[in-house]
């Protein structure tokens, strides 16, 4: 039998009407924050930043794609992962369907990883995916964004992500959660995430996630925004819908998966 509170039509109304106050308050907090965020001071960007895509080399300015905006998300895919970073490859899950709409709303649109153009493509043939991948050939644009750090940093704890400064990583990393061995959250054990990319915990955690916004205005690139971590959770679409249903996140470990990974033992 059911240990979660149950009641009459009437008194769910009730109770609805009183939530969706504050879920009106939220939405206006939220619309707030995103003005806040538009008038953020922009940073002019001068240095050369090169790219591998389907079409061939190109700068940074070269992915707005003739549009005055470009949206850009920072997927974990270092160059010795085999695959995808699972969490990053559920939140591109959403990515086809929107790109379109961007684009048509003068937003470019990019995911951009250190891996080899070619692990890129090869990958995302795997998911179905459509949507534009650069990579970054290893270059300084993954370092200069806060989203890859060095294996001397990881240990001596020079890693600055998510505007704050790591502690130095203990040994062994494997099978350590995120909240044990880092201050920033995470949604649990890492050694389970990096197996699914083919590296160790170390390697793993030295790229990391994030989505930074660029404008372009008189033929300057200007860094307007980027964000890190729980940062991301709104465009994890997956778990929108499920902090809608019944159970919530209802979350014991890592129980996401590649898409094309789901029922296999």
């Amino acid at each position: 039998m059911t240990e979660h509170l149950t009641g009459t039509r009437e008194g769910w109304l009730a109770a609805r009407l009183d939530l969706l106050e504050d879920e009106k308050e939220l939405t206006r907090r939220s619309d707030a924050l995103a003005l806040r965020r538009q008038a953020l001071p922009w940073v002019r960007i001068d240095k050369d930043y090169r790219f591998e895509t389907e079409e061939g080399s190109a700068s940074l300015k070269d992915l707005f794609g003739g549009r005055s905006q470009l949206l850009v998300y920072h997927f974990m895919f270092g160059p010795d992962y085999t695959a995808g970073c699972p969490s990053c490859s559920s939140i591109a899950d959403g990515f086809n369907g929107i790109v379109v709409h961007l684009q048509n709303h003068d937003v470019a649109f990019s995911a951009i990883s250190r891996a080899p153009l070619a692990k890129l493509q090869a990958f995302k043939r795997r998911m179905g995916w459509s949507f534009p991948w650069a990579s970054s050939n290893d270059g300084d644009f993954n370092r200069d964004f806060s989203v890859w750090f060095t294996e001397e940093e990881q240990r001596k704890g020079g890693i600055e992500y998510n505007f704050r400064r790591e502690p130095p990583a203990p040994e062994p990393l494997a099978g350590k959660t995120v909240q044990e061995w880092q201050s920033a959250a995470s949604e649990g054990p890492v050694a389970q995430i990096a197996a699914m990319t083919g590296t160790d915990v170390p390697t793993y955690t030295r790229d990391r996630p994030g989505v930074s916004a660029f404008v372009l205005d008189e033929g300057v690139v200007y860094h307007t925004y980027s964000s890190y971590a729980r940062g991301l959770d709104s465009l994890w679409g997956m778990y929108q819908w499920l902090d809608r249903a019944p159970l919530g996140r209802n979350e014991h470990g890592i129980w996401w998966r590649h898409r094309d990974a789901y029922g296999r033992s």
